[in-house]
């Protein structure tokens, strides 16, 4: 039977992400636009998204935290072209974007000492083949294959090199194990649903003393420039990027913050996320036509949900065409590059009841295209 009722919030995309339960454009007033960003005004609204975002995700002390341009690619980016080169390196990739890392290494550094560590959708590499006498570079969430480094575990906390992570679509989610990471980047758009441009750069005391001993033998251009007279810009992680940020985005995202603190800060963040995971799962475990691209229930990731679906390339077209223009979910179909299937997002700014609504939209849906 067809289903009465509709997802209140059919939006389940895994780039720029659903905007949290009760948001509205009037949130946003009172947001500082057309101030310097330089402004004391603004400056402390900037700081103040910093401190938060350390806050909720329980950052160490010692550790700083920063804004910077071009989203999570930027942020990633510039760690990358900043810290690597005095050390071999090893690239853990098992999606899209891990690949797009390996490949700015190899093509775009030219570094000679590397080794990729790789996997096929659906499968984490295997991690004891890392050499931390290396610098290691990982994304800790496949985005586009539903897999996820399950721990920390396997990382030693006497390691020579450096991890950088990539972690967009992993914090406000996920456990972090922060003595494990030397480097960590994010955006806005992915787990809070926040606006896009915007990347985070977080590091730790071994980082900074990286930036502050290795000068890279290449050209840095100013937009991913960390490094002035032989010493980390610390304005950076102190409320002034390098370049203006949109302070209507930059408010947004704190509003994004503060409800993530109401519902309980990271605690409540991986609770909801978690719950949209297991509605899932109790419907892949009743419908014999669908199942989950991670081959194990270890790594599968509880914010970007990827599926494998008994679907004919035409059929599954046809299936995700028919839940948008039913209203049922936007934004579904597997990452271009990644296996043909489904994709939802599960983070916590989408709701359990949506999921299960949405559930049985996919169930109608799926017999309107098998239809003899």
């Amino acid at each position: 039977m067809k289903p009465a009722v509709k997802p209140q919030n059919p939006n389940f995309s895994s780039g720029p992400c659903s905007k949290y339960p009760g948001f509205s454009l009037d949130i946003l007033n009172g947001a500082l636009l057309g101030r310097s960003h330089r402004c004391a005004i603004a400056k402390e609204r900037l700081k103040y998204s910093l401190k938060k975002t350390k806050e909720i995700l329980q950052i160490p002390d010692d550790y700083i935290v920063g804004m910077v341009p071009g989203s999570d690619t930027g942020a990633i980016e510039m760690a990358m072209w900043n810290l690597l080169g005095p050390r071999g390196v090893d690239v853990v990739n098992f999606e899209s974007f891990g690949k797009t890392w390996a490949n700015d290494v190899k093509n775009q550094l030219k570094l000679e000492d590397v080794q990729l560590i790789s996997a096929d959708y659906g499968y984490l590499p295997d991690l004891s083949k890392v050499n931390f006498d290396h610098d290691v570079v990982m994304t800790w969430n496949g985005t586009t294959s539903g897999v996820k480094i399950p721990n920390g575990d396997w990382i030693p906390d006497d390691r020579k090199g450096l991890t950088i992570v990539d972690a967009t679509s992993a914090v406000f989610a996920m456990e972090i194990p922060w003595s494990k990471v030397d480097v960590l980047t994010f955006s806005w758009q992915k787990v809070l649903g926040g606006e896009g441009a915007h990347g985070m750069l977080i590091m730790s005391p071994r980082a900074v003393e990286r930036i502050e001993s290795y000068i890279p033998p290449w050209p840095m251009p100013k937009v991913l420039q960390l490094r002035k007279k032989d010493k980390l810009m610390m304005d950076i992680f102190e409320g002034s990027p390098i370049n203006t940020p949109s302070m209507l985005c930059v408010e947004d995202y704190i509003k994004a913050l503060e409800w993530a603190e109401s519902i309980g800060g990271l605690k409540g963040l991986i609770k909801k996320s978690s719950e949209n995971l297991n509605e899932i799962e109790k419907f892949v475990e009743t419908h014999d036509w669908i199942d989950f691209l991670p081959v194990s229930k270890d790594i599968r990731s509880n914010t970007s949900v990827c599926l494998k679906i008994k679907l004919d390339q035409d059929q599954l077209n046809a299936l995700v065409k028919l839940l948008d223009k039913e209203g049922a979910a936007y934004d579904c179909k597997s990452y271009k590059d990644a296996p043909a299937g489904l994709r939802f997002w599960c983070g916590a700014t989408v709701n359990k009841e949506d999921i299960a609504c949405m559930l049985q939209w996919l169930e109608w849906a799926y017999g309107e295209v098998t239809k003899a």
